[in-house]
């Protein structure tokens, strides 16, 4: 592979990261997903009034986001 075929490689990564769709579809995945994973790990501290430190439910939310964007886009690429 020679540097314009890494360059291409690279671009259509992002060029399809980008995509309206993909964005669209990880943010609703990480809605459903981050929201189950908060009730399943910080539930017992929610029903108490307590709330988990912001970071540990940013993050909950960010891997399924993280996740589904980057399989969508990788199915994208070589699809």
């Amino acid at each position: 592979m020679d540097e314009n075929d890494r360059k291409s490689a690279r671009m259509g990564f992002l060029e399809a990261f980008m995509d309206r769709e993909i964005i669209i579809r990880a943010i609703r995945v990480s809605a459903v997903i981050g929201t189950l994973l908060v009730a399943i790990n910080q539930g017992d501290l929610i029903l108490l009034g307590l709330w988990p430190p912001l970071w540990k439910v940013l993050l909950t939310y960010g891997v399924p986001f993280g996740v589904s964007s980057y399989s969508a886009t990788q199915h994208k690429r070589f699809s």
